[in-house]
C-alpha cells in the first residue's frame, strides 16, 4: 500500500464523493415524491392511474438499473432525446427508487386504521386535511424503516452511474486502477468514502426509527 499516493488522491475522492452525494440527493428526494404519488394512487384506487402505477412498479423492480440507464443514455438519442450522464443517472435512480419507495409508503398508508380517519371526519376535518395531518404522519412513521433502507440502497446504486461516464466514486476508482495501476489504494479509498457517506446515514435512520418508536409506544 502506497500511503503517499493515498494521501495525494484524497482530494480527488472528495470531489467524486460530492458528485455522488449530489446524485444521491436528487435521486432520494425525487424518489420519495414519486413513491408517495404512486402509493396514493394505488391505495385510493385512482381510476386508470392505479393500474399504470402497478405496471410501473413491476417494470421498474424487474429490470436492472444498468439496463434502464443504458436505455436512457444510449437508446433515447436514437429518437432525438439526448441527456447528459448526470441527468440520465438521476432519472434512472428515480425510476428505480420511486417503485421501492412506493411499496414502502403504500404499506404505511394501509397501516393507518379506518378508525383514525372516521375520528378525523367526526371533528370536522376535510379530505386533504385528514391526509396531511392524520394519515400521512402515521404512514410515514410505519414506513420509515423501509424508507431508510431504500435511501441506503439508492446511495449505493449510484455506483452504477459510472457506466455512463459520470465521474463519481466508482468512476474515479476504475480510472485510477486503469491509469495508475493502484488497485489496492483505489479500492481502499473507495471503501472509506462509502463508509463515510453511508455510516452516518445508517445511524441517522436508526435514530429516527427509535425516536418514532418512543413517540408511539413511550419506550
Amino acid at each position: 500500500m502506497n500511503w503517499d499516493y493515498v494521501i495525494n488522491a484524497i482530494p480527488r475522492f472528495v470531489d467524486a464523493a460530492q458528485l455522488t452525494l449530489l446524485l444521491s440527493l436528487y435521486g432520494v428526494v425525487l424518489s420519495v415524491l414519486v413513491g408517495l404519488a404512486v402509493a396514493v394512487c394505488m391505495v385510493y384506487r385512482v381510476p386508470v392511474l392505479a393500474a399504470l402505477c402497478r405496471g410501473y412498479i413491476e417494470l421498474s423492480r424487474n429490470t436492472p438499473l444498468l439496463i434502464q440507464l443504458f436505455f436512457l443514455y444510449y437508446g433515447l438519442p436514437k429518437i432525438g432525446i439526448k441527456w447528459d450522464g448526470f441527468t440520465c443517472g438521476v432519472i434512472a435512480l428515480v425510476f428505480l427508487g420511486g417503485s421501492y419507495m412506493a411499496e414502502a409508503l403504500r404499506a404505511g398508508l394501509q397501516a393507518v386504521s379506518k378508525g383514525q380517519v372516521e375520528a378525523a371526519k367526526a371533528v370536522g376535518l376535510r379530505g386533504g386535511q385528514i391526509f396531511r395531518y392524520v394519515v400521512l404522519p402515521q404512514a410515514w412513521a410505519v414506513a420509515l424503516p423501509a424508507v431508510g433502507a431504500n435511501v441506503l440502497f439508492l446511495v449505493k446504486e449510484t455506483s452504477v452511474v459510472s457506466a455512463v461516464a459520470v465521474a463519481e466514486l466508482m468512476f474515479l476508482t476504475k480510472d485510477i486502477i486503469g491509469m495508475d495501476y493502484k488497485t489496492n489504494e483505489a479500492l481502499f479509498l473507495l471503501f472509506v468514502s462509502y463508509l463515510v457517506i453511508l455510516l452516518p446515514l445508517s445511524l441517522w435512520a436508526r435514530h429516527l426509527e427509535n425516536k418514532m418508536r418512543r413517540a408511539q409506544y413511550g419506550v
